[in-house]
């Protein structure tokens, strides 16, 4: 009888995914889930749902609470970068520089467009709709098969500016910080360390991929490639100076803020980003009421889908079950941050959001590994990055997402989605789990 809690546990997490899967939404899901989680566990039904302390309802607003203004200027930043056409003036900056004669060049121009817009605070969602309608007709001039556009956007959104780079605004970067009372550059190194080794192997892997196809005559036309995006490029867009003013704005403010550990640097720099996009980008935005409305509007999904996934976790690490499952992890042999690593990077698979898989592991064991004695700067890069490490599953948001606007399919693309991501990422964990035990 004592197995049937972590039994239940699992099938609540197998009906997530398969649920996930077949599209439909974790918002309800997710209290579906835990309802599984709650009977095979025989905890009290409606405290365990909606109670004051420990139950689902509590774990959604407390991320909520949380998170929820890093979210909403983030969302208005981005939103401003897309609807002035800074955020298209950037790539094409950058394309200029490294040219669209050659396959291998404008596999790294998108690369480094996507690291810039992310590094910069724009969401990834925000700088898919950027990237496509500029990569699609630059592979359709070379004949560069489609299905590859994946792999530099990938290393760009989902690898070190992500995780790993010091100082970068991303929610995965944010989320422990309230736990461990750290900031953005926590563990500088480790995240320097981190960003070589994924950035070399996401390029070695992309040359070694683009070779392979061009080697075996594949093309633009062999796959998929209707143009699903309803978005259009902008015919009068700032100057490159102007359009980067936000993001260098947020980058100072997020360095310096950290460095002098001066409390929600975060939101400073957000707030400062948007203010300046307010005064640069007047002339191009015809309503910036409009905009504004549209950022708030765009910044409730994102953050109501990842507090549904932080608060199915709340309700599995209350219940009685768990103990079985948190014992194994922390009786992984080996340094605590293995285990971390292992937890984040299993919850992220689990929920398909990095950002709230992170959330429930701090939740549940930064205490614990913190009376250990382990580093808060260690635990906050490590875990950052091993959130990442498994989140490109079939039902991400982010993976879907990019198949609907690039025309692809799971069977044309996400191997080369997830070798992209998932090895970088935990190449770098590995690295950084080593240095870290050497350092710390």
């Amino acid at each position: 009888m004592e197995m049937i809690g972590p039994l239940g546990i699992v099938i609540a997490i197998i009906f997530i995914i398969l649920m996930a899967m077949k599209g439909y939404n974790i918002i309800y899901i997710a209290p579906l889930a835990s309802i599984i989680v709650i009977l095979t566990n025989q905890m009290d039904f409606f405290s365990s749902l909606i109670g004051k302390e420990n139950s689902y309802m509590t774990g959604l607003t407390g991320f909520v609470v949380n998170f929820f203004a890093v979210f909403l200027l983030g969302s208005i930043l981005a939103k401003f970068m897309e609807q002035s056409g800074a955020a298209q003036s950037i790539a094409q900056k950058v394309l200029s520089i490294t040219g669209t004669e050659k396959p291998f060049s404008v596999l790294v121009a998108i690369f480094l467009i996507s690291s810039i817009l992310t590094f910069g605070g724009i969401s990834l969602f925000v700088v898919l709709f950027v990237i496509i309608p500029l990569a699609r007709p630059l592979f359709k001039q070379l004949n560069i098969a489609w299905n590859l556009i994946v792999i530099p956007v990938y290393i760009g959104i989902g690898t070190f500016t992500m995780t790993m780079l010091p100082g970068t605004p991303s929610i995965q970067n944010v989320v422990p910080i309230p736990y461990l009372g750290t900031t953005l550059t926590a563990a500088p190194l480790l995240g320097i360390i981190g960003s070589v080794v994924a950035v070399t192997f996401g390029l070695w892997y992309m040359n070694y991929t683009l070779n392979k196809s061009l080697a075996n005559g594949e093309t633009y036309a062999q796959f998929n490639a209707d143009d699903q995006s309803k978005h259009e490029l902008k015919e009068k867009t700032p100057s490159f100076i102007m359009s980067i003013i936000p993001i260098l704005l947020l980058m100072v403010v997020n360095l310096t803020g950290s460095a002098l550990e001066i409390p929600n640097t975060i939101l400073i720099g957000l707030g400062v980003a948007v203010i300046s996009c307010v005064i640069c980008y007047h002339k191009y935005i015809p309503s910036q009421k409009a905009v504004l409305n549209a950022g708030g509007q765009s910044s409730i999904n994102p953050i109501f889908l990842t507090s549904s996934a932080v608060a199915f976790g709340i309700v599995v690490t209350t219940a009685p079950g768990f103990k079985f499952i948190s014992d194994l992890i922390l009786g992984i042999p080996g340094d605590p941050l293995v285990s971390l690593s292992v937890a984040a990077g299993a919850l992220s698979g689990i929920t398909g959001s990095s950002s709230g898989a992170l959330g429930i592991v701090m939740e549940v064991f930064a205490e614990t590994y913190l009376a250990m004695g382990v580093s808060p700067e260690a635990m906050h890069r490590v875990g950052a990055i091993a959130s990442s490490a498994l989140t490109i599953m079939p039902h991400t948001g982010v993976v879907l997402s990019l198949l609907a606007l690039t025309g692809l399919t799971h069977k044309n693309s996400f191997k080369y989605q997830f070798i992209t991501m998932t090895f970088a990422n935990i190449f770098a964990l590995i690295s950084v789990i080593v240095a870290a035990i050497i350092i710390y």
